[in-house]
């Protein structure tokens, strides 16, 4: 297999959720122009909507659906009509994701709670849904959005939001338990690990403490609107095959400098 043939997605189809916007957009743009079928899902429809007109444009079938990814019902919808529509599910990218800043010592449990649902239940139920069908394939490539932060403890100056690290935490393990339960049916399940990236949702932290990360960045810069396009489409192509329970960093060096 030629180079061009690993890294194509021609034919399959994607799920991305959370793809309105911010990485997952980013995501979804690169599967549409390696030639994926795309669907992509969230609370925010109409921004969906608009997204998958513009991933028209670019020869590939796109469709947008509404979805609260803590809600089984909702999942199961997603899951249903990307199969009426495209009778195959290739790729799921579980990137929706919240957060809430607060002390550790004054996290309120509600707060605590939506997160989890959000960054790890909804992943589990989501995973669980596309898992079957994948199983049944024989072939399928999972994978979660984790983050830097769920590697370690992390400095309150610079970001105060124990239930974000912890969920991405428990999203790394996930992963990598995941791998190990699917590997046998030819189910990859990866993760990435972004570091900061100037989206809609690392905005409050990078107002507060944009500087101080930017020192602890070897690369000087946050991500770009590009940086996430390839680390997305290798664990999601042919060219990742031999790829079990990774979990790719993708951060401009910052945890690489961590002793």
């Amino acid at each position: 297999m030629n180079i061009q043939d690993l890294f194509s997605l021609k034919g399959k189809t994607a799920i991305v959720t959370g793809g309105g916007r911010g990485l997952g957009q980013q995501i979804a743009i690169a599967y549409a122009e390696a030639g994926a079928n795309i669907v992509v899902c969230s609370r925010n429809v109409d921004a969906c909507k608009q997204f998958t007109e513009a991933l028209q444009e670019k020869g590939v079938r796109a469709l947008a659906l509404k979805c609260d990814v803590s809600n089984s019902d909702d999942i199961q919808h997603v899951v249903d009509q990307t199969m009426k529509e495209f009778g195959r599910i290739d790729i799921l990218v579980n990137n929706s994701g919240t957060s809430w800043g607060a002390p550790a010592l004054e996290m309120p449990a509600d707060k605590w709670d939506k997160v989890m649902d959000i960054n790890l239940k909804a992943v589990f139920l989501f995973s669980q849904a596309v898992g079957k069908i994948m199983v049944e394939q024989k072939s399928g490539k999972i994978i979660n959005i984790a983050s830097i932060a769920g590697m370690g403890g992390q400095d309150p100056l610079v970001m105060d939001a124990i239930g974000y690290s912890a969920s991405k935490g428990a999203v790394i393990t996930f992963t990598k338990d995941l791998a190990v339960k699917l590997a046998p049916y030819n189910v990859h399940v990866n993760a990435i690990a972004p570091g900061f990236f100037p989206t809609k949702m690392a905005k409050a932290i990078l107002d507060y403490s944009g500087e101080k990360i930017l020192e602890r960045t070897p690369a000087g810069r946050f991500g770009s609107d590009d940086d996430m396009k390839g680390p997305a489409l290798f664990l999601a192509s042919d060219a990742s095959d031999y790829v079990f329970g990774h979990v790719l960093v993708v951060d401009g060096g910052t945890t690489a400098g961590v002793q």
